[in-house]
């Protein structure tokens, strides 16, 4: 099979499906890969590097498309890549379909099969998701923390404070993988950390990081009083294949601090904050009731060669089980599949858009 590997089409988006060393053990195992040129730019691998490795370099995204029937990406296809997916394709990326109603029907409308990283389920664990969801939470810390200074617009904290002052405080909404790391770098740095989730085994995990470290069983009354001595909220809130519930409402945003900070690490799936709506890198931040909002939708894109890297090897397996012709035999990329021949067949999916 022919592997495509398109360059990334989203605002400042400087991610790679695959980098040089997945594509040279993908050939190794005698399928072709084809990527657009100057793809792995932005991720530090130029297009000599996937040369030597034995891929193909092309120079136009439809030459990628025309050559390949397995379509990997980092994000999902936006408004400038439709055109060039076709019903034989089988794309492999990114989707978060429950936030993007308008998207799914356009893959429908195509017909071709997608499968979403984020669906692909092994064990228990979005396991292709992941690697993304640690980045996602070490960065939410380290922009939010940017974001509080004041020259961004920020009340002007230091989040780790100094001997003679308090340190900040940060509220994470939820202790799954992203929410892990987003406590873990704010610990490190010194903040006051409190950490809500529903789960109690995961908020055990999350506590375990350092003693000092706040853990609550969320409920409305619990966040919103967090809230009011927050300086940095990071909602980290997943559930998997659906809209994200909104767990900050306005009024609780109205009751923040002026110069606060949300970074809505959720924002894929819609966010969990109500005053939340996507943004990019271009411009990231918005304010709404005196309180700085974050809602870049590719968030891990800002680290590219990392965040390549970490994606890359973690899907390697699965491009190598739909390369050799295991969608449908594979059980954990058929149940997986979010559209395919003109419908929406992922169950959780179906529910969302009833």
């Amino acid at each position: 099979m022919i592997i495509g590997v398109p360059k990334e089409s989203k605002i400042m988006e400087g991610r790679v499906g695959l980098i040089p060393s997945v594509c040279e053990d993908l050939i190794k195992k005698g399928h072709e890969v084809v990527i657009e040129a100057s793809a792995g730019s932005q991720s530090g691998y130029d297009d000599d590097q996937y040369l030597q490795v034995g891929a193909t370099v092309v120079d136009s995204k439809a030459e990628v498309f025309q050559q390949a029937s397995l379509i990997v990406k980092v994000k999902e296809p936006v408004e400038e890549d439709l055109p060039f997916i076709r019903s034989h394709h089988l794309l492999f990326c990114f989707l978060h379909l429950a936030a993007n109603q308008q998207l799914a029907q356009e893959l429908c409308n195509i017909g071709c099969t997608a499968i979403a990283f984020e669906t692909v389920n092994h064990q228990g664990r979005r396991v292709l998701l992941e690697p993304m969801s640690q980045i996602a939470g070490r960065l939410s810390v380290q922009i939010g923390a940017h974001l509080l200074h004041q020259p961004m617009g920020g009340m002007g904290v230091l989040l780790g404070g100094v001997e003679t002052t308090d340190p900040g405080h940060v509220v994470v909404l939820g202790a799954g993988i992203a929410g892990y790391h987003a406590a873990d770098v704010a610990m490190c740095l010194g903040a006051n950390v409190t950490v809500f989730d529903i789960d109690e085994p995961k908020l055990q995990a999350v506590s375990q990081l350092h003693d000092s470290i706040e853990t609550q069983l969320s409920t409305k009354g619990a966040v919103e009083k967090a809230l009011k001595t927050a300086d940095l909220v990071v909602g980290a809130v997943l559930l998997p294949d659906k809209h994200t519930p909104r767990l900050v409402t306005e009024n609780m945003v109205k009751s923040m601090l002026k110069g606060s900070v949300i970074v809505d690490i959720a924002i894929d799936q819609g966010g969990c904050v109500e005053t939340i709506h996507p943004t990019s890198y271009a411009e990231p931040t918005y304010q709404c009731h005196d309180v700085i909002h974050f809602g870049v939708t590719n968030m891990p894109g800002a680290v590219p060669r990392t965040a390549s890297q970490a994606l890359s090897i973690a899907i390697q397996p699965y491009v190598e089980k739909l390369a050799n012709g295991e969608c449908e035999t594979d059980s954990e990329l058929r149940l997986a599949i979010n559209v395919k021949d003109g419908e929406i067949v992922l169950p959780a999916l179906k529910d969302e858009f009833a």
